[in-house]
């Protein structure tokens, strides 16, 4: 067992327009902005309570760190409840179990007036602000986002882990074909360079975000997230301008998804089973190779 290799991700105390632009927009560099919420309603009034307050009765569908098995669609909840009833839990124990993509405009509209869109240089899809739960203890399995958005993705109530790891490391992550995750057998914070050799040379960006944080993501970057305590966050997204990015969105979204779940109800386990021996056997060659080229 070792550990995986990150550095810091800069932060700064709030950012102009041009700056964001110059220094993280353009090279595509992670930043943690702080300060860029203190003028948000949200920041004085959004925690557990309120939310539990504004969502009581509504019943959410809940996701656990269980792989998905046989013919499982690959986005399947593991179970719901109450919403009053699952902030209950997130605040009084840990918990693997998560709210995945909450839609805030039709969930809980009135909770729009709490925010603003910062003013930083991002085209915003202002249709789909988007909060996440999660409990203590819970971790988000590394994937990036099908749509190939820029995120700012902003923390509330505790503090989360987020490691970040650009579209150069994917050939270090053991990417699953027709997926946008990793292989589920892998645990980032224990890993096994054994059996997982191309971990060694993987290369993230960590930080730990507190209530208010704002997180650049850029297009494409893998985040590997884990909850410290309980708490949510809300991403506000941007489509990518580059064609190429925009064209693998669209392949993404209308033809990968589909595809995947097609062949796990045709196939079940057996297709399952068969991309992650491939991905295994693939990324440990690629291993093998680069500690032949390093050791000469």
């Amino acid at each position: 067992m070792g550990q995986i290799k990150t550095t810091p991700i800069e932060r700064v105390r709030n950012i102009t327009k041009e700056d964001f632009i110059k220094k993280y927009y353009k090279p595509q560099k992670p930043v943690l902005i702080e300060g860029l919420t203190n003028n948000w309603g949200a920041f004085h009034k959004w925690n557990l309570d309120y939310i539990q307050q504004c969502a009581a009765d509504q019943v959410v569908p809940l996701y656990d760190s269980r792989p998905t098995m046989g013919k499982q669609n690959s986005a399947e909840p593991a179970t719901e409840m109450k919403m009053a009833d699952y902030i209950e839990i997130i605040k009084s124990q840990p918990t693997d179990l998560r709210i995945f993509f909450y839609d805030l405009k039709m969930k809980l509209p009135e909770l729009l007036k709490d925010f603003e869109y910062p003013d930083i240089g991002l085209k915003f899809f202002k249709r789909l602000p988007v909060l996440f739960f999660g409990g203590e203890g819970s971790k988000v399995l590394p994937h990036y986002d099908m749509d190939l958005a820029d995120l700012l993705h902003f923390h509330f109530h505790g503090t989360k882990s987020v490691t970040l790891f650009s579209p150069k490391q994917t050939k270090y992550l053991y990417k699953i074909p027709f997926a946008v995750h990793n292989l589920e057998s892998i645990d980032l914070d224990h890993p096994d360079f054994e059996k997982y050799p191309a971990l060694q040379y993987l290369q993230g960006l960590h930080a730990t975000m507190k209530h208010g944080d704002a997180l650049y993501m850029p297009s494409g970057y893998w985040h590997f997230i884990k909850y410290l305590d309980g708490g949510f966050s809300m991403t506000l997204r941007a489509f990518p301008r580059h064609p190429g990015r925009f064209s693998n969105m669209l392949y993404n979204v209308f033809f990968m998804r589909h595809f995947e779940n097609f062949m796990r109800k045709s196939f079940g386990q057996k297709w399952i089973d068969y991309k992650e021996n491939r991905t295994l056997q693939k990324t440990n060659r690629r291993a093998a190779r680069l500690k032949e080229k390093m050791s000469r």
